[in-house]
């Protein structure tokens, strides 16, 4: 077998760039028409070297065989030079594979022909570029212009031979099947057959036999199980590792430095694309027998929405589209399953306050006409407002019971242990992925591959790595420092602006209060709601609906200041540069979705003053008061619209607007036949899911977890969204991943990276959060507190409770600034919510003894309940192991039948030496083999 390369641990590009002796020009077939429809396999090709088929061409230190005749550099061209005729019309073009139909397209770049000024550079760039790929190794095809549907756009077809296959596969550690796997499987449920109709059938779960694996070295292929050279590779390895070429791959220099990468000749419009091939069409299967039709497959059994009750195909997600997307869709799957335990509970806390609203003593005392209707309240904001009687707000505390009851407290113990449970059931999940899919070594081979071809521009200078022994990039510590001072000076500032707009939303709500308790009291038209529409509602909604608003402006902003920052930092690594990006993009949208809701939650009624003597903002705007039934209310009414809103737009963005942008780009492609409307320009007219398309999904995910946990107390409704939603979600992101975008170039991932850390921080989180909502936003423990401690009636121990939370006013203490205007019922006293003396006690207006016990034990509260979640939560993750004990056995299983394996292989070859007569392999060398062999076995 033919094998380019001078070292081991040398790639083809090095090679190819090292000198021009070592420029192994692989092969160019010349097959008749008739010769072309034919599809064999290219390893009956290669044993056909020698005869009219091909022409092997190679330089010194390959190996040639004998018909073979040297070409010039102008023959050695792979682009088609002389084309064959194709008769379009009776041709089909809907086809992943060259014009002799032998050779598979792994990759395809396109470009338009443009005449600007640039266009001499942009030409030059791309033949440099296309040229240093034949040197790596790779074959080119070119499909003109005329061609094309619209006339304009030349199409570069990539196919990687095996000869690159190989070498790259054992550059990038690719691990491939040495064995079939004889470890038994686990032994079934007996409740399986309940979850039947959820099943997928076998063949779509399991695509694959499964495999005991070693990473691929080109000097053992025979250990490995290699039937089929044009199969060995999956499709998702092969555009991997021709995306590995292509990265770094050069094309010049410019302004004195070596330029490389498709990605810069995209960005300066050299090549308007590069993607690979989707296999087939989504919606039917490919006519010809050697497609797999995996797409077809995907879209039926998986992309579908009326498929939302079965589970994922995820081997044949991440056979298709590499283990980086596989791992989010199985932990996305695992989120949503976890989350039907808390709706089911949500749901349950939110019956019981349905239930038992007719019980709730204070709203009954506040919808008494006898009660609430003689309680006189303060007025809301200065001079406008007038004093209104409690029984007003009667619908609104009767539907704040809903959210606050003795159930709430229960659910956020609840949600507190619910993400413990989900974060170490999804490392064991996460570890079972791991061992399936060959990814147990991943992060030692990660640090090792994925240096990002843009530091290694960039970084001029170099030096030596200490463990290598060998010259490498690296950015001077002096640059460092001043491009981290850059970017955070730069986050700080969008923080602040984000602070900024939550203040001017505060202020909005300050301002339009007023105007919204004037209206409302003013105009008959709004008499039927106003007992449910109260000023503090409308405020709160339209403040919301405003708040969403900027939210998503500073969005869509941000998220574009936050990629030009990260590469300005110029990270080393590709993880490096998508955990510089996460904490950015994280760190913002925490701020800028929660911030509100933190502000409801903990701010607002909690610095109001009292009557004669109100705080204010700026000292202009006075401060908000709660709700008479408390703020919980209002922090469930802000939850609400915010997480709905970022659902339903976040639905809108993924799923409507790719489909009309592909709609309107393919729109003249339907009035011409099917076969001419090729493979790669039906994928070229689809959208690209880029580098970050991942990003995005968990970022939606993740801020859409710190709703469920953050604020959850205030609404048990919301993991019943949010499953919603996640059903939905799942559908929408699989549908548009195989129905609307392009093929995305296959990466590894082992796990999801630092979302993981960032759950984390959040279940900490929550249980403080939710520990003060419960304490001070809701009214639970001063209702605990007056049953306990104040209640004068055995018989009914909270009525009275609303009286009790009500201090008394003197009008006439009331300045003139804060003074209303009318008084036409001639009110002498009226109540405001706080624990104060009354005016005629000798602490006039200062808070009372209870006051203190309120707090008190609000404070205690807060200690017992994080103390009491923490202690569970740390005990469930101890008492869960993060790997299964059967996952376990079986790597240690397949990591000692990979080496017995490789050992006794070494072994036959080492016999083959000596019975050869090789002096240099010893005895001792024999003796050692096998000792070798006998340890791994103890051991």
């Amino acid at each position: 077998m033919n094998r380019l390369g001078k070292k081991a641990n040398e790639t083809l590009i090095e090679m190819a760039l090292s000198a021009d002796d070592d420029i192994a020009v692989l092969t160019k077939f010349k097959r008749s028409r008739s010769e072309g429809n034919k599809r064999t396999s290219s390893h009956n090709l290669r044993e056909e070297s020698n005869g009219p088929l091909c022409e092997t061409i190679s330089t010194s230190g390959s190996e040639v065989p004998s018909g073979s005749e040297g070409l010039n550099s102008t023959e050695t061209t792979l682009l088609i030079s002389d084309h064959q005729v194709i008769d379009k019309r009776h041709e089909s073009k809907d086809s992943i594979f060259f014009r002799d139909g032998v050779r598979r397209i792994d990759f395809v770049l396109s470009y338009v022909d443009d005449l600007n000024k640039e266009w001499e550079k942009k030409l030059e760039r791309r033949k440099e570029f296309e040229s240093n790929l034949q040197k790596a190794g790779l074959e080119l095809e070119t499909e003109d212009k005329k061609e094309s549907e619209d006339g304009k756009i030349y199409f570069v077809k990539i196919h990687a031979p095996w000869e690159v296959l190989i070498t790259y596969a054992e550059v990038l550690n690719i691990k491939v099947p040495i064995r079939e796997n004889d470890i038994p499987s686990t032994v079934e449920n007996p409740l399986d057959c309940m979850l039947t109709p959820f099943r997928l059938p076998e063949k779509v779960m399991h695509p694959e036999p499964d495999y005991f694996t070693a990473p691929f070295s080109k000097d053992k292929q025979e250990l490995y199980l290699i039937n089929d050279e044009s199969t060995f590779f999956s499709p998702s390895m092969r555009n991997r590792i021709v995306n590995y070429i292509l990265t770094r791959c050069p094309y010049g220099t410019e302004e004195g430095k070596k330029k490389f990468g498709i990605k810069r000749l995209l960005n300066n419009g050299t090549y308007s694309a590069a993607y690979p091939l989707h296999d087939c069409q989504y919606w039917k299967k490919a006519s010809d027998p050697n497609c797999d039709n995996e797409r077809y497959t995907l879209y039926m059994e998986w992309a579908r929405f009326l498929r939302f009750y079965k589970e994922q195909p995820l081997d044949l997600i991440r056979k298709y589209y590499g283990e980086k997307i596989g791992i989010y869709f199985a932990w996305l799957g695992f989120y949503t399953e976890m989350l039907f335990l808390a709706a089911v509970v949500g749901v349950i806390c939110f019956l019981y306050g349905l239930f038992t609203m007719d019980e709730n003593m204070s709203s009954k005392e506040i919808c008494d006409a006898a009660i609430g209707g003689e309680i006189i309240m303060c007025p809301l904001c200065d001079r406008e407002c007038e004093y209104w009687r409690l029984n007003t707000t009667c619908e609104s505390s009767e539907y704040s019971h809903l959210f606050d009851n003795v159930a709430t407290l229960f659910f956020a113990i609840f949600m507190g242990i619910w993400v413990t449970l989900f974060l170490e059931f999804w490392k064991r999940r996460q570890a079972r992925l791991k061992y399936e899919w060959d990814l147990v070594d991943f992060e030692e081979e990660q640090q090792q591959l994925q240096l990002r071809p843009e530091y290694e521009a960039k970084c001029t200078q170099k030096k030596k790595n200490p463990v290598t022994q060998e010259m490498e990039p690296y950015l001077p510590l002096t640059s460092q420092a001043v491009r981290f001072c850059i970017s955070g000076t730069t986050v700080l500032f969008w923080v602040s602006l984000i602070i900024a707009s939550m203040i001017a939303v505060i202020v909005y709500r300050l301002a339009v209060y007023a105007a919204f308790a004037s209206l409302m009291e003013n105009t008959q038209s709004l008499q039927p709601i106003s007992g449910l529409l109260t000023p503090q509602l409308a405020t709160s909604v339209t403040a919301s609906c405003l708040n969403f608003v900027i939210i998503m402006i500073l969005n869509f902003i941000y998220e574009r200041i936050a990629i030009w920052i990260t590469d300005m930092e110029i990270p080393r690594t590709h993880m490096e540069y998508e955990n510089r990006l996460t904490m950015k993009m994280f760190l913002f949208q925490f701020v800028n979705y929660y911030s509100s809701c933190f502000y409801v939650a903990f701010f607002k009624g909690k610095f109001v003053g009292y009557p004669g003597a109100y705080t204010y903002m700026f000292n202009r705007w006075r401060n908000e008061e709660c709700d008479p039934a408390g703020c919980l209310i209002e922090l469930t009414t802000q939850l609400t619209i915010v997480m709905a809103g970022k659902q339903i737009w976040g639905n809108i963005q993924e799923a409507i607007v790719p489909w009309i942008c592909n709609w309107w780009g393919r729109r003249k492609a339907r009035s011409n036949p099917e076969n001419l409307y090729s493979r790669w320009e039906q994928d070229h007219d689809l959208q690209t899911f880029g580098a970050l398309g991942l990003f995005y999904e968990y970022l939606e995910m993740v801020i859409q977890f710190g709703f469920i946990t953050l604020f959850v107390a205030s609404f048990p409704l919301a993991p019943l969204l949010a499953l919603m939603n996640n059903i939905l979600e799942i559908r929408v992101d699989s549908w548009k991943l195989t129905t609307q975008y392009r093929r995305p170039v296959a990466a590894k991932a082992h796990s999801i990276g630092v979302w993981q850390e960032i759950l984390n921080g959040m279940a900490i989180l929550s249980v403080v959060t939710n520990a003060f909502i419960v304490a001070f936003t809701s009214d639970m423990i001063p209702r605990l507190v007056y049953y306990y401690a104040y209640s004068e009636n055995e018989e009914s121990p909270m009525s009275g409770y609303i009286n009790n939370s009500l201090s008394v006013f003197d009008i006439s203490d009331f300045p003139e600034r804060n003074k209303p205007k009318q008084n036409p019922e001639g009110f002498e006293q009226c109540r405001y919510r706080d624990y104060r003396y009354p005016p005629d006690h000798e602490r006039k207006y200062l808070h009372t003894m209870q006051f203190w016990h309120i707090l008190a034990a609000k404070l205690a509260f807060i200690i017992i309940m994080e103390h009491v979640v923490f202690i569970v939560k740390f005990f469930v993750a101890w008492m869960i192991p993060d790997v299964p004990a059967d996952v376990k056995a079986k790597i240690k299983r397949e990591k000692y039948l990979t080496q017995k394996i490789l050992h006794e292989y070494e072994l036959e070859k080492l016999k083959e030496r000596l019975c050869q007569g090789d002096k240099r392999a010893t005895e001792k060398e024999f003796i050692a083999t096998e000792g070798r062999m006998e340890l791994s076995r103890a051991m």
